[in-house]
């Protein structure tokens, strides 16, 4: 049964994926395990992909700014030397690219200049993350989310990942498939995959305009494949007196931080790239009808 779910899976991301031109960001960095690993994966599947990512770990920047500069010192991990200008690309794929400047620099510069140049037009859609470490609940403050925000409210469809397990490594250190950082990458990224699979594998928008989605992995401490995983549909924060889309038989959903203390669970809360804040039942029921088939509850 799990072989036939593999083979479900892989149709459903050959049959979506069609070239959809995508620009895949995050705050850790341009040069980190779980970018690459996503990266590769992106590629692999069929997907028209752009990497646009900060210069060095710019986790926790929010929102924030900036014209990029002239590297001071060395990219994270030594992959460009100080000196080296404002933004620049891999010496053997011009395709990935690094920025001297905040997240959403990164992504700005991924949509408004890479596309563009690459893809003749500008991308279907954004990925940022998966984040090494959770975004839950309050996430103003997380430049993954955004990078994700500052692409929706250019009318780009994003989504916001981060995961539990995986720590700040180099993209060098995949090819240890033994370690936490590794088989992290790996199970996320196929999680990832099969989440963006099945969003695309509907008409209409791909989101509502001006929202986006923070999804979060739990720990791969007791979760050792992608297929462990349940994704549940959740809001930021808990809230008496707001009226969620009804579905597992209540117009109440679990706030994300405690959703993700439930096993194998991946959480899924709509929100307003603006505000950062949970959306109306409306709008979650929306992504709701999207996400259904493989959405589960806790």
């Amino acid at each position: 049964m799990r072989y036939l779910s593999s083979l479900l899976v892989f149709s459903l991301i050959a049959a979506c994926t069609a070239q959809k031109k995508v620009v895949l960001t995050n705050d850790d960095g341009w040069a980190t395990a779980q970018i690459r690993a996503e990266y590769t994966a992106l590629q692999a599947a069929g997907f028209n992909v752009i990497l646009s990512a900060p210069a060095e770990n710019k986790s926790g920047t929010g929102s924030s700014t900036t014209t990029p500069t002239t590297l001071t010192s060395a990219c994270e991990f030594n992959t460009c030397p100080s000196g080296s200008p404002a933004t620049g690309a891999n010496a053997t794929d011009p395709r990935v690219n690094y920025v001297n400047a905040f997240p959403v620099d990164a992504v700005r510069f991924g949509i408004q200049t890479l596309a563009p140049k690459f893809f003749g037009t500008k991308p279907d859609f954004v990925i940022s993350g998966s984040n090494i470490g959770t975004n839950l609940g309050s996430i103003g403050g997380s430049g993954t989310v955004g990078a994700a925000s500052e692409a929706a409210l250019e009318g780009i469809p994003s989504i916001a990942f981060s995961g539990s397990s995986g720590s700040q490594v180099s993209y060098t250190t995949l090819t240890d498939t033994t370690t936490t950082s590794t088989k992290a990458a790996n199970i996320y990224t196929s999680l990832i995959l099969k989440f963006t699979a099945q969003l695309l594998n509907n008409t209409g928008p791909i989101l509502p305009a001006g929202i986006s989605l923070n999804v979060n992995f739990a720990s791969i401490s007791s979760c050792t494949s992608a297929s462990s995983y349940k994704f549940v549909l959740t809001r930021l924060t808990s809230s008496s007196s707001a009226t969620d889309v009804t579905t597992c038989g209540t117009n109440k959903l679990t706030a994300e931080s405690t959703a993700i203390t439930k096993g194998c669970i991946a959480t899924v809360s709509v929100f307003n790239a603006s505000t950062k804040a949970d959306v109306n039942a409306a709008t979650q029921s929306v992504v709701l009808n999207k996400l259904q088939p493989i959405l589960g509850c806790l």
